[in-house]
């Protein structure tokens, strides 16, 4: 069962926590999660499971900046999410669908217990200029029936920023 936004507004602050929150931002079963002003690229052509991947930080300005079909782009929320409660589930607003701009290549699903920022995996279908503090995407919960063990893995657990694929540490083990 999906969580109604007066569900949500009703478990702010205790089940749910979405840091910063602006009531106005709340949907009939979803909130509206914004862009924040930096986004992370690849640097290698070929990326590699088994090495980290070299990253460059590019700034989103004020006025916008272009993304180019055909390359990934990794971005963040502002907003900083946590419930121990709920199944996080991430998915792009319609109006950004619309426009040819995919927030999530696979890594909509959430695991209750995550808390830090959302990574995005965005890429587009055609050129589009992007904006920072534009509502992006959406965050709505799923109930979780049965007993459970919290995600508490430390390899995206409590982030800070822009998170790559630290798949790499699968290879160590």
């Amino acid at each position: 069962m999906i969580l109604s936004g007066r569900e949500i507004l009703r478990h702010m602050g205790k089940e749910i926590i979405i840091d910063p929150f602006d009531e106005k931002r709340l949907n009939p079963n979803s909130y509206n999660l914004t862009l924040h002003d930096e986004l992370l690229i690849y640097r290698s052509g070929v990326l590699d499971m088994k090495t980290p991947n070299e990253t460059e930080t590019l700034a989103i300005p004020g006025d916008g900046l272009l993304l180019e079909p055909g390359r990934l782009y990794l971005g963040r929320t502002v907003e900083y999410t946590r419930t121990d409660a709920y199944v996080p589930m991430l998915e792009g607003r319609s109006s950004t669908g619309r426009l040819g701009l995919c927030i999530h290549v696979t890594a909509g699903f959430g695991d209750v217990g995550f808390a830090g920022y959302w990574t995005l995996e965005i890429f587009c279908i055609h050129p589009i200029r992007i904006y920072p503090g534009v509502g992006i995407c959406q965050i709505y919960y799923h109930t979780l029936a049965g007993d459970y063990d919290p995600y508490r893995s430390g390899k995206y657990q409590n982030n800070t920023g822009i998170q790559p694929s630290l798949m790499y540490r699968e290879f160590q083990r």
